[in-house]
């Protein structure tokens, strides 16, 4: 797909990987809806983009809010043809402890952040696609989800975002095979540890240590590099169905 004159849909597209994601896609030719936090960076994000972008509020665990976001989105931009869903989030604990085993909540929170939070887009943004006029291969949008390497090889701690993110990785067959016939592609990228979130600006000491068993480049992935992947994606025809590790070689130790 093209991504001149295409409207886009960025959730998570106040920073990190979603904000460059949308910066691409920008400087393509799209038109970018950025869905984020209230109190997130998505109005800034939003306004360095120009007057093509916009900015819409946005809880993913909260559905019925999600729908609505996704909808101004819709009216605001036209159409949706291509949307990247990098929104989520972790924390470490594992299945037991010494006080006892892990809160049920706390791992339905996890899987609801990630992965139920994911299909509840994906469903939305899909349905808007449907509605689009074929371009002259068939395609009608890319969806393009975020998975993780940990999704493969979690590490002690991670069973709850393992969990998600495997569940991410396990949709993209099944659902391009639900949507293919409608012209929709669905993919999932999967991330090793990139400059975002708590390891933005992290000592290079700390960095070295969590990324020295990658091949090459042993370092954490930048931003610009998930957006680089992610408007190949886009560009693509033949890439679907699948989940694509982008982790410079790095296969997670037990810890």
């Amino acid at each position: 797909m093209d991504v001149n004159k295409k409207a886009a849909v960025v959730v998570g597209g106040g920073s990190g990987m979603g904000r460059a994601t949308a910066e691409a896609l920008a400087a393509g030719g799209a038109t970018v809806a950025i869905l984020d936090l209230p109190a997130g960076r998505g109005a800034e994000t939003a306004a360095a983009l120009g007057g093509t972008a916009t900015f819409h509020p946005c809880d993913v665990t909260d559905a019925e809010g999600t729908e609505a976001a996704l909808a101004e989105a819709l009216e605001a931009h036209g159409a949706l043809h291509i949307a990247v869903n990098t929104a989520g989030g972790a924390v470490s604990k594992r299945t037991i402890n010494r006080d006892g085993p892990l809160p049920l909540a706390e791992f339905r929170r996890i899987v609801e952040l990630n992965l139920v939070a994911t299909f509840n887009l994906n469903r939305l943004q899909a349905w808007s696609m449907s509605k689009n006029d074929p371009d002259e291969g068939g395609e009608r949008g890319v969806i393009i989800n975020t998975s993780s390497i940990a999704a493969f090889e979690g590490q002690v701690g991670q069973v709850s975002y393992t969990a998600a993110k495997a569940g991410i990785a396990g949709m993209s067959l099944t659902m391009a095979r639900d949507l293919g016939s409608l012209g929709i592609r669905v993919l999932a990228i999967a991330p090793s540890l990139f400059a975002t979130g708590l390891l933005e600006g992290a000592p290079d000491s700390i960095i070295a240590e969590l990324t020295k068993d990658a091949a090459f480049p042993r370092r954490a992935g930048l931003p610009s590099e998930y957006a680089m992947l992610a408007e190949a994606i886009v560009k693509n025809p033949m890439l679907n169905g699948q989940t694509i590790r982008l982790d410079g070689g790095q296969r997670f130790a037990p810890r």
